[in-house]
């Protein structure tokens, strides 16, 4: 099994496209990262046309990009734009497990330095988790916490982890973020037994660039072994785009995708052997 984002080529608009070419190319799941940055809220008739595509396409959902909201965010400082950001997370839960996925990844974002605004944050982001804990419970999702490209983006996550349950929150790795910071796969080590979700790609350290794995300088041999260890039961799920590559055919990009996957899930396996 393998899995492939929806927005390799574009982030919003009609999805079907994408999904379809995914399928072709030999994807059995799909990484759902439509509208992952906006106020997207997906109706009924959004969601069940979703389903129907999926199904058609016989493909699986790994896990859902839950939003980062514009103007509702869970964590803002404004009580009324944090609890319509609540209430967009709630919205992508009811998204996954009505598309039979238990995980929605999410964003943290950074906390202030000055003490009492840093209160103030740690109040606003315990009141938002404890408002969805109980429909992630209900709906058998969980929330998993990505690490961003700053290094201090683990140690926020590491706080959050230490103070829930695994069957609420766990961490999703992002490879092209650890690469960023110098530091992502000492911290993943670190965090291991609470990985839940995986966004793979490669840059060259410069920038967040989504590359295909393998063309940039991601430690794969290390990541491999470390993933094989972990905690992480699913397959391997890509958050590869075209963005910043040379290749301007989809069925050429996602079939290097394909392969390069596939090369990922061997290196894996065969630490899982070892171990």
């Amino acid at each position: 099994m393998l899995s492939m984002t929806t927005d390799y080529a574009a982030d919003t608009g009609c999805p079907e496209p994408y999904l379809r070419r995914i399928a072709e190319a030999g994807f059995t799941h799909v990484h759902w990262c439509h509208h992952w940055n906006t106020d997207f809220v997906y109706s009924p008739a959004e969601v069940d046309q979703v389903a129907a595509w999926l199904r058609e396409f016989g493909l699986g959902v790994t896990d859902i990009h839950a939003s980062a909201g514009r103007e509702k965010a869970w964590c803002s400082e404004r009580a009324y734009e944090r609890l319509a950001g609540v209430e967009l997370v709630t919205n992508r839960i009811d998204l996954a497990a009505r598309l039979a996925s238990d995980v929605i990844i999410m964003h943290l974002p950074a906390q202030p330095v000055d003490e009492e605004l840093k209160a103030a944050y740690w109040a606003r982001l315990r009141r938002s988790l404890d408002g969805l804990e109980p429909l992630a419970r209900d709906r058998g999702v969980r929330i998993a916490l990505e690490n961003l490209s700053p290094t201090e983006s683990f140690d926020t996550i590491e706080m959050v982890l230490s103070q829930c349950s695994p069957d609420v929150l766990g961490l999703c790795y992002d490879s092209g973020h650890g690469n960023i910071s110098g530091h992502g796969l000492d911290r993943l080590e670190r965090l291991k037994d609470r990985l839940i979700s995986l966004h793979l790609h490669d840059n060259d350290a410069s920038g967040d660039q989504h590359k295909l794995l393998f063309s940039g300088t991601v430690d794969w041999p290390r990541l491999a072994g470390i993933i094989a260890r972990s905690s992480y039961a699913k397959w391997v799920s890509m958050e590869t785009t075209m963005g910043n590559t040379s290749i301007a055919d989809e069925a050429h990009f996602l079939a290097r995708a394909f392969e390069t996957g596939t090369v990922f899930g061997r290196m894996i396996a065969e630490e899982r052997e070892v171990v």
